[in-house]
């Protein structure tokens, strides 16, 4: 496991030039119910970062402006980019049946590790599943949103039981005839890469991505409830018991074995852009693997750990995965060259209704059409 105590992130970074516009949108952002977000952008107009609001619900400090945050889904993007770098080891196959590798789940002979990648398994998706008919099926207790999910934040889950619970329920379609996003996917990934190199995932992933870009300040934490200083802090609204109305907590700490490698890692938007700016920049993969890691699905845009997304006629294509964290988020954008990125962390308090669910996404997108958009670009 990596270890999260050890140093903070550096000074303060500057300001760069000055960019009202971007303020701007992260002030409209606070109002709309966030507590706090820190932005970086990069561009051909060099670096800015900002801040708005506060890193605790009524407080007076300043999110810290490259403060760690919980990366939640993010987590996909490195996940598959390590994958991807076995397969260019010759240690994975892209088309290989996954139960080539691992037999004693038994999982459909015909999900291959592409399927995995790209949410085209089929898979049951362990902190539940959402069908088109409006039904839920739930999953692990952890993930029970409310009450249960607040006391069950520090339990720790194994990701093999993660994965037998999953696969013990039934498939959501047929292997490869169709999309739909599944946290097992990627459990299933990290217990592969785990197989084939015979090492813990966290000591794979400082081997082939996190040591080679210099990210000293990204964390596997596997159960490690910690985040490190300096971070902005994570609120989770439940309703008690009985009528006992709504009770807030500080959900920071936290077991985050729950969601395994669907989401637990740690980061700060400088890692954040140096990561993506480098994948896409070709500095992580080989050129062909690259391009398949871009090739979008057609039912969701989704290619092999990002979403490809189409801004509109005056922005082009953006490679992007965002991810929250009960409480916590993070958004990664870039042009899918690496010379443009936009990376923030944001702090809030999260909800069993998914309160903030619309403004997240108004938000990410006035984010979007401001730095990849805009006329200026």
């Amino acid at each position: 496991m990596t270890n999260v105590t050890r140093k903070t992130p550096g000074v303060l970074d500057a300001a760069g030039p000055a960019r009202p516009e971007l303020q701007k949108v992260i002030e409209e952002m606070v109002d709309s119910g966030f507590t706090g977000v820190q932005l970086r952008v990069h561009d051909e107009r060099g670096e800015w970062v900002g801040t708005a609001g506060a890193a605790e619900p009524g407080g007076a400090a300043k999110p810290p402006t490259n403060g760690y945050v919980r990366i939640g889904s993010n987590t996909k993007t490195f996940t598959a980019a390590l994958a991807l770098q076995l397969v260019a080891e010759g240690r994975i196959g892209l088309d290989t049946p996954v139960a080539d590798y691992l037999p004693a789940y038994g999982p459909d002979p015909r999900i291959t590790v592409r399927m995995l990648l790209q949410h085209t398994s089929g898979v049951f998706n362990f902190t539940g599943e959402y069908y088109d008919d409006g039904t839920f099926a739930p999953g692990i207790p952890a993930t029970t949103a409310g009450r249960e999910w607040v006391g069950n934040r520090f339990k720790t889950y194994r990701p093999e039981e993660l994965v037998r619970l999953a696969l013990s329920k039934p498939a959501r379609f047929e292997p490869g005839t169709d999309w739909s996003y599944s946290n097992t996917n990627y459990v299933l990934a990290r217990l592969l890469i785990e197989k084939v190199t015979g090492r813990p995932f966290a000591e794979e992933m400082q081997r082939l991505v996190l040591g080679p870009l210099g990210l000293s300040d990204t964390v596997v934490p596997d159960t490690d409830p910690e985040v490190p200083e300096p971070h902005a802090h994570a609120y989770y609204r439940y309703e008690e018991e009985d009528g006992g109305g709504q009770k807030t907590v500080d959900v920071t700490r936290q077991n985050p074995s729950w969601i395994s490698t669907g989401g637990d890692m740690i980061s700060t938007t400088r890692d954040l852009h140096t990561f993506i700016s480098a994948l896409m920049g070709g500095r992580l993969l080989p050129a062909p693997l690259l391009a398949e890691m871009c090739k979008p699905h057609p039912k969701a845009g989704y290619g092999l750990g990002v979403f490809v997304q189409d801004t509109g006629e005056n922005g082009g294509t953006v490679i992007t995965h965002n991810g929250g964290m009960a409480g916590h988020a993070a958004l990664m954008y870039s042009t899918p060259d690496g010379s443009r990125t936009l990376t923030a962390a944001l702090n809030y308090v999260d909800d069993a209704a998914l309160s903030l669910a619309g403004p997240f996404q108004k938000a990410t997108q006035r984010l979007v059409d401001e730095v990849f958009c805009s006329p200026a670009h």
